[in-house]
């Protein structure tokens, strides 16, 4: 069962700049300073900033990092190979070669960025526990079965 503690409330709190937390987390650095590392390994985000010490191990990017990469990888590379096909007679092999290429090394770069761009819009909204609160959790909505 979740206790009620003695929390600020969150609209009592200082906001958060969300384009500045965005960007520091696409840099993958910490929402809050900017300063320390967002992830220690390639996708592992760090319990806590290693610089100002903000818990971090809150997020829950869960699925949203792969999606967006792959929108975003998808349709830049479809549109270069709809142009290619357009203006260009390349040989087989070069799209053979070219298109799955990009597709692995975009995904790769644009992964950690965007998972570190969602910790940082988590953050800077109050998410998943960044508010200092715990997350409500609703068991069945609508019915009457006891919590805890």
């Amino acid at each position: 069962m979740i206790e009620e503690q003695n929390h600020p409330d969150a609209s009592a709190l200082a906001p958060r700049d969300t384009q500045v937390a965005l960007f520091r987390g696409a840099r993958q650095k910490c929402p809050a300073c900017g300063d320390g590392s967002l992830f220690y390994a390639y996708l592992k985000v760090n319990d806590a900033c290693p610089s100002c010490g903000e818990e971090l191990h809150h997020h829950r990017a869960d699925d949203a990092p792969p999606y967006f990469t792959m929108l975003i990888t998808g349709h830049i590379v479809v549109g270069l190979m709809l142009s290619a096909a357009m203006y260009r007679d390349w040989p087989d092999w070069v799209h053979m070669t070219l298109w799955p290429t990009m597709v692995i090394v975009m995904s790769l770069w644009l992964l950690p960025r965007v998972k570190g761009a969602l910790v940082g819009l988590q953050w800077a909204l109050r998410m998943h526990g960044f508010s200092g609160r715990p997350d409500e959790i609703e068991i069945a909505p609508g019915s009457d079965l006891p919590r805890g």
